[in-house]
């Protein structure tokens, strides 16, 4: 009996065919595994080894301030031995009878600053270049180059006389408010007129120093 051959053919087709996939697997397998190994590797030299240092801190000087000086103690009058010295004060005894009483207040002997209604206020007779004329410039306020001017508040009585005066704008320490006074006491006034009737004023009056 003859073995039919297309038989034999198909048999041995499915045997080269069982055999090729078995080769292409076990291809596939080596390739895979031969790729594992060089991506290890690729990755090992890839890698670089991290070194850590840890290094110590040397702990920080905490620095001491010194403390507040001590409250100084407030001395109390004391007898007692047991206190010490610096805490105690000796008991005194003031009499204070012999103590003078204040001064009285100033009498009001009519001089101070009441403003007086008037119809013509008070004048140095020739005008005020009289004041000038006799004003005499100090030599210490002629070196030091100092001018100005002086202004003068002038109580002129009911008879055209100069009662009191006061500086209230000065030029210093330099003699002039003391000139500016003298001049002012120097030269006779008119007294001021209310309604015809001498009435005793204030009044302000400048004096100037000028060098020339």
């Amino acid at each position: 009996m003859k073995k039919n051959p297309e038989a034999n053919l198909k048999l041995r087709y499915k045997k080269v065919l069982e055999l090729g996939f078995v080769s292409a697997l076990f291809l596939l397998i080596l390739i895979f595994q031969v790729l594992r190994v060089i991506a290890l590797e690729a990755g090992q030299k890839q890698t670089k080894e991290i070194k850590i240092e840890v290094a110590e801190i040397p702990p920080t000087e905490q620095i001491k301030r010194p403390p507040p000086p001590p409250k100084p103690s407030i001395p109390i009058p004391s007898e007692s031995e047991d206190i010490p010295e610096d805490l105690t004060i000796e008991a005194t005894d003031l009499d204070l009878s012999d103590i003078p009483p204040p001064p009285p207040p100033p009498e009001d002997d009519g001089s101070m600053n009441i403003f007086v209604a008037y119809d013509e206020p008070p004048s140095p007779i020739g005008g005020f270049g009289a004041i000038q004329r006799v004003l005499k410039y100090p030599e210490i306020a002629r070196k030091a180059g100092i001018e100005g001017r002086v202004i003068v508040q002038v109580l002129v009585s009911e008879k055209g006389r100069v009662i009191d005066t006061r500086v209230i704008k000065s030029l210093g320490h330099s003699g002039c408010d003391q000139a500016a006074v003298k001049a002012i006491r120097k030269v006779k006034w008119k007294p001021a007129l209310q309604r015809d009737k001498p009435v005793k004023v204030w009044v302000a009056i400048p004096v100037i120093f000028r060098l020339k």
